[in-house]
Parts: structure tokens; sequence; C-alpha cells
């Protein structure tokens, strides 16, 4: 009657080292107190409970070693040891201290330790599961095969992305196998492009809660809202209020599927487990009429919190995850608008490990691919001219971060090397005549220039190398406009970044047969391959999952407690 813990929990599915234990190596265990959960009503005889074993803590205190299972010694002392690193080759069966244990129909209930019909003979009697499941044993191998058929006979991204995440919900395990084994395959479903898509229908398709809703509600008691959290483990949070989805806008509480969607690459592509993950939504309400005036809106139907209350409860829940996980527990804002982000970035980052996706984890993918594009083109950083179609969150991280990275190249002040990095907003481009009436993450931006309203003549007067697109507004880069990059340069660097594809600046069709295929392209969302004159051009795709799972993963494991630009730097260079 017992079940492995989540010291391994892709035990027994050619992802982890751990295994049930079996009646000798109980023998071999050290002494548990044996805790029944069973309610007190229940009859006797019902296994069906869980139970919790804990080892006496005097004997944990006795000497500087800790005996497990198989009597291998453990040295005390030191950092705790997160990830397992010190025993990562040893069979797991029962943490040393205390373990909450499902059996029978609760264990097939429980998605993190659920395997389905992969539960062996031996595991099936030792965790009373005979009769709970049909007789045949399959292999977790042979679950994956018959899941990516399941999914792949939808045709409707949405029903792929809904199939994804009910498997997540029944068996943990296996949805991250399918997902690591088909990763190219199935990131466009649980991330973008079709997470945008789910976000804007949560409501209908909403059937199970994930992760941790923080409202105005809970003011005042947050820390209290954070303990109901099952795990206490966690060392990844990823928060957003859901005013900037991607480039669909404000859509309320149900944001929550990109912290979801984010998270689980986390543990796909960085090796996190899931439960050390914690998604959660803040929501101040919605400025979204038609989600305010929609009876299956599943957040607080009232318009956004401002101001002096936002920030009281924004507060209120930094400090909170910090007195509840540590100072090391890293917080990952994604899809805050444009005026918070900045702001809650500024304020948090000399005080907690903060990290901000959109300003930088956009501008350290975007930088590591304007590197690999200069093995093309020639030339440094320096060499080059930049022209952003968007100032928001996304374009100014990039720009900042290429004018940091070509200022530690050159020598030069940044305030000179800024110069050759050109911004438009919705009111075309940003010179200093303007400087008065922008933002402040826009004033380093405004340069001597006469006012130029449109892109077009933008990119005519400022003679661009490198065209970077983050407005989140559809097809704004238009045949006139890649015209104009590819009459100025020979090999144009074009980067469409905004996402879904719906809000892409262009296509990869578009840039190759506008730039009569001398286009060097990349996107935010995925786009197929486009043949052009007996050629076929393969698209990169500039999206953050490939760096901050990565990037996250070295935070956690170095133990720092802030995120310097270095890091940042350093991450773009072995992306």
């Amino acid at each position: 009657m017992f079940s492995s813990t989540r010291c391994a929990f892709l035990s027994n599915s050619g992802l982890g080292g751990c295994s049930s234990l079996c009646d000798a190596q109980r023998k071999r265990s050290t002494r548990f107190r044996v805790v029944s959960m069973t309610p007190s009503s229940s009859r006797s005889g019902d296994r069906n409970g869980s139970v919790v074993m804990e080892t006496p803590l005097k004997e944990l205190k006795k000497e500087s070693t800790v005996a497990d299972v198989d009597n291998n010694p453990i040295s005390a002392g030191g950092p705790q040891d997160v990830y397992g690193e010190d025993r990562a080759t040893e069979d797991h069966f029962v943490t040393p201290w205390s373990v909450s244990v499902a059996s029978g129909y609760t264990l097939l209930r429980d998605p993190h330790f659920n395997k389905g019909l992969a539960f062996t003979e031996n595991e099936r009697d030792a965790h009373y599961l005979r009769g709970l499941l049909p007789p045949s044993v399959i292999p977790q191998e042979t679950q994956v095969k018959k899941m990516i058929q399941h999914v792949r006979q939808y045709q409707v991204p949405l029903q792929k992305y809904m199939a994804m995440m009910d498997l997540q919900e029944r068996n943990e395990r296996l949805f991250y196998k399918l997902l690591i084994d088909h990763v190219e395959e199935l990131l466009p479903v649980v991330y973008t492009p079709t997470v945008g898509e789910a976000c804007q229908k949560y409501g209908s398709i909403f059937m199970r809660p994930q992760g941790l809703y923080i409202s105005l509600k809970e003011k005042g008691k947050i820390r209290e809202v954070l303990r109901n959290w099952p795990e206490k483990n966690i060392q990844v949070i990823v928060v957003t209020d859901g005013e900037r989805i991607l480039g669909l806008g404000d859509l309320g509480c149900q944001g929550m599927g990109i912290p979801v969607g984010k998270l689980s690459l986390y543990t796909a592509l960085g090796g996190v487990r899931p439960s050390a993950c914690l998604p959660i939504t803040i929501d101040v309400g919605t400025n979204n009429e038609k989600l305010l005036n929609d009876e299956l809106y599943i957040g607080l139907k009232q318009r956004r919190a401002t101001g002096q209350e936002y920030a009281e409860l924004m507060h209120e829940f930094m400090t909170a995850v910090k007195q509840t996980y540590g100072e090391k527990v890293l917080i990952q804002f994604e899809d805050f608008a444009n005026h918070n982000a900045f702001d809650l970035l500024e304020k948090y980052r000399s005080t907690h490990l903060v990290f901000n996706d959109d300003i930088q984890g956009t501008a350290s993918v975007v930088l590591a691919g304007l590197v690999a594009a200069l093995k093309l083109v020639g030339g440094n950083l320096a060499d080059h001219r930049f022209l952003f179609l968007g100032a928001g969150e996304a374009g100014t991280g990039i720009a900042e971060l290429i004018a940091l990275e070509t200022s530690k190249q050159t020598n030069a002040p940044l305030e000179e090397v800024r110069k050759n990095i050109w911004l438009v907003d919705s009111k075309g481009l940003i010179v200093s005549s303007r400087k008065d009436s922008l933002q402040h993450f826009k004033k380093p931006w405004a340069h001597e220039h006469e006012p130029v309203r449109n892109l077009v003549d933008a990119v005519n007067k400022i003679k661009p190398t490198v065209l970077i697109g983050t407005s989140g507004q559809g097809r704004t880069f238009t045949k006139e406009v890649i015209e104009a990059m590819a009459s100025i340069n020979e090999r144009p660097i074009i980067l469409s970044l905004s996402n879904p594809t719906s809000q892409s600046e262009c296509t990869a069709e578009e840039a190759y047969k506008w730039s009569q295929g001398r286009a060097i392209f990349a996107s935010g969302s995925p786009f197929p391959p486009v043949e052009y004159e007996g050629k076929v051009f393969v698209p990169g795709q500039a999206n953050n999952a490939y760096i901050f799972p990565g990037f996250g993963l070295g935070l956690i494991m170095s133990g720092t407690i802030r995120v310097h630009d270095d890091l940042l730097l350093a991450a773009c260079k072995y992306s």
C-alpha cells in the first residue's frame, strides 16, 4: 500500500529512477509511524484511503547522516538538495521524513501519480488496484503512441489543446512524456498560438481549476490563499493580471492559460518539477465589455482596479510570496500592460527574484537570433541600424538589450549606441519633438529627426538593416514595407514577433515573396516552410520558449536571488 513520492515524478516511465517498494525492500526500510487518514466513519478494512508515514524526528537528529530505506547514508547539512542531484542515480522509495501516500481508487484519481494501464502487476497488488483497471499492462511508450494518435485526430487546434489539458489533469506523467517526445508538434498546441484562442474561450472550455486565483476579494489575506496551495516547495511562479494577453488585449481572469502553458514548458523544456511550479492569476477586474457581459466569464465582473488599490494588492502579493516560499523563489511576470509591467519590474527587481518574460525574455531570444543572423549578413551589432514597429514592453526591452550588448562590444556610451535604434509607435516615429508627451520607457529612444507618421516612410528615411515588429497588430509589414527593406538591403533581416499568428506583422510567405527570397525571417509564432522559385525556406522562430525555461532553471540551480542584465546577455550567447 505504498506509493513512491514525487522525488521522482516520472518514475517507471523511462524518465526517472523511482520504483515501488517490494516486500523485501519494505523489510529493510527504517521504522515508520503509520497514521490512517481514512475517516473514522469508514468501514473496517477499507483500504481506499491514504496514509502518512513519518520517520521519528529523534532518529533524524541523532546523527549527522540520515539513513534511507536502503541504508545508504546521506550527508546532512549544506544547502537543501532540492533537485536530488546528490542521489540522482539511486532508487528512491520513500523519503525519510513525511509522505502522503494514496492507494486504490484514490490513486487512479491523482494525476500526479496515476499511470493508468502502465501500472505493473506488482504495483497493482501493492497499491490495491486489482479490479480497478483492465487486466492488460500497457507500458508508457505504448500509451504515448496511442495519445499522439488521439490528439492528431482533431483538426481544430483548440480541440487538441483541450485534449492535452484533459490528459494533464488525468495523467501528468504521460502528459509530459508525450510533450517531450513530440515537442515540435505539440508546442504550438499547449503554447502560442493555440493558447491565445484558449484564453479567449476559457470560460466556455473551463472544466477544472488550474493554478491559484487571487482576486480583490482576497486583499488582506493573500498569504492565507497561498497556503491553500497543496505544494509547499515552490520554486517558480508565473503570474499575470490578464490585461495584455499576447496581442489579444484584456482577457481578465481568463488569462490563466498563459501561466499554465508557460509552466508546462518549464517542465518539458527546462526539467523543473511540476510540483515546484505555481501558476497564478491576479484578478483585479477587466475592462473588456464582452467579458463583463458574458454569463460564463469566470472572473470578477467589474472594471479594473488601478492606482493605489492595484499597487497595494500587488505589494501584498509580492510580500506574501517571499514570506511563504523564501528569497529564492522565481517570480515571472507575464502579459501585464505596459504601464504596470515596467513599474513592477523596476520596483521589485532589487528586492525579489523577478523576471519579466515580455521585456527581458523576448529581448534575450531576439538578441540571440540577431547574433545568429549576423553570421549570414556580416558585421557586428554596431554596424547595423534597427527599426522597431511597436514601442511597448517587448520593443523597448529588445532595444535596450541590443544597446547594452553593443555598448559592451564597442565600449561606447549607452546613450550614443541608442542613436542607432529607432522606434515607431501608434503616433509615428519616436523623435525628440514628442519627448514631453512620451511615457517614461519611450523617452530614451526619442532622437533628433523630423516627425514621420507611417512605417514605410520611416523605413525609407531611417534605412534600417533590421526591421522588428512587436506591435501586436497583424499585417502591418505591408508589401510596400518589405519591398522598401529589400531595396535598401541585400539580405534584409525581418522579425515579425507578435503573437498569436493572427497578430503577426507579416507571414513567412509574404516576407520571402515580397523580398524575392532574400529576407532573413523569424516570427514569434510558427509558420510552415515556404517554397519560392524552386527553393524551400524554413522560417525561424524567435519565441520566448527558447529562453525562459533554461534561463529560469539556471536561476534556480545557481541559487541566485536577483536577475541582472549580465545574466540576460550571457543567456543570449548560449541560446
